[in-house]
């Protein structure tokens, strides 16, 4: 059919099919790609009361902002920045299986501003980043208020982070952590472990329990133990003993370090007692552990029998009971640890730096 348009013949226009959605498709929205725009802004409104608890001198603008200003707290003469980062690892699986979400915050927390203690530095803020497929307000605020809460006890302020949404990422039900930390000390009190000299003492401050790593390891025992897992570990309920979150040393260390000389420190993480300790030595010298000076938690000795592995992989997989590692010369040994212990630290004397000869940097006695 043609119809006429002033001088010219054109054909009429088609009317379009009702029927043919490729002609008039429903609107799409966020909403429907997966995104939800409203949940992401009810946690924003959840956070804000968390992260105003953890407000600490320096702050200038925290969350909701595009960037956090933090200023640097003028009683530092020569401030040297110290950051670290991390996340929480293969635990967030048993969080996930266990529906235990409020205090794997307080362990991305700790690995990071443990790390940056080691250097000597208080930690000043914090970060986080919480990825997952769909946002479940009521998980990431439990999550978030774990955060807030190691922010709180180590002293640093929580003065933003990431939310991400993003479909077809995770699994339903899962979500992914990281953050980082920035911390700051006096650039002529930087812990180095330059001065740790054979004759110094080693102490160890004692771990919550396996703390966040070698949970790979800890979910393969779960798996082989079966039904015949113990109820108890350590007084606790057995899934309480296994998430008991990483033990957050600064406030003590901080304490101790204004009143006693430390030389060095280590944050035992992955790798354990072994891999951790020789990253603060100088060279030419060498830590001799006595295993029997601390505790053995019925924790980690279920864990060992569970996996049948001897005492070296042990101590090169977790932490075995000792979180923190402080060396000192020996002479202010025992009021480094009495004014630990008065912070509320398990402090025990487990070795002695020596000269290293052909044996390796660690050596458990």
């Amino acid at each position: 059919m043609l119809v006429r348009t002033g001088a010219r013949w054109r054909p009429a226009p088609t009317q379009p099919d009702p029927s043919d959605d490729t002609l008039c498709p429903t609107p799409l929205n966020y909403k429907d790609a997966g995104v939800d725009i409203d949940a992401g802004d009810a946690l924003v409104e959840r956070i804000k009361p968390l992260a105003r608890k953890t407000m600490r001198e320096g702050v200038l603008a925290g969350i909701g902002g595009f960037g956090a200003l933090f200023e640097v707290p003028k009683r530092y003469r020569e401030p040297v920045l110290v950051s670290g980062t991390d996340g929480v690892g293969t635990k967030l699986k048993l969080a996930f299986e266990w529906n235990m979400h409020d205090t794997v915050g307080i362990d991305l927390v700790a690995m990071s501003v443990n790390d940056v203690l080691v250097q000597g530095a208080e930690p000043l803020f914090f970060l986080d980043y919480f990825a997952c497929g769909k946002l479940d307000v009521d998980t990431a605020a439990a999550v978030v208020g774990g955060i807030a809460r190691g922010c709180e006890l180590s002293g640093c302020a929580l003065i933003g982070g990431e939310t991400a949404e993003m479909p077809g990422m995770y699994p339903p039900g899962e979500y992914d952590l990281a953050g980082f930390a920035v911390g700051a000390v006096e650039k002529s009190k930087i812990l180095t472990g330059m001065s740790v000299m054979p004759g110094d003492i080693v102490l160890g401050l004692a771990s919550s329990g396996v703390h966040s790593n070698g949970f790979s390891l800890v979910r393969k025992c779960i798996e082989r133990a079966g039904s015949a897992a113990p109820a108890l570990l350590d007084g606790k309920p057995f899934r309480q003993a296994l998430m008991e979150p990483t033990r957050l040393y600064v406030k003590s260390i901080l304490a101790a370090l204004d009143l006693h000389p430390i030389k060095a420190l280590a944050h035992i993480t992955g790798g354990g007692l072994l891999e951790n300790i020789p990253r603060v030595l100088p060279e030419g010298t060498a830590a001799h552990l006595r295993q029997s000076s601390w505790p053995r938690s019925e924790l980690f000795a279920w864990l060992q029998q569970t996996a049948g592995i001897d005492d070296f992989e042990m101590n090169r997989t977790f932490n075995n009971g000792i979180g923190m590692v402080v060396v000192i010369d020996a002479a202010h040994a025992d009021g480094c640890a009495a004014a630990l212990r008065a912070a509320g630290e398990q402090v025990f004397e487990i070795g002695r730096i020596q000269a290293r000869g052909d044996g390796a940097s660690v050596e458990l006695i």
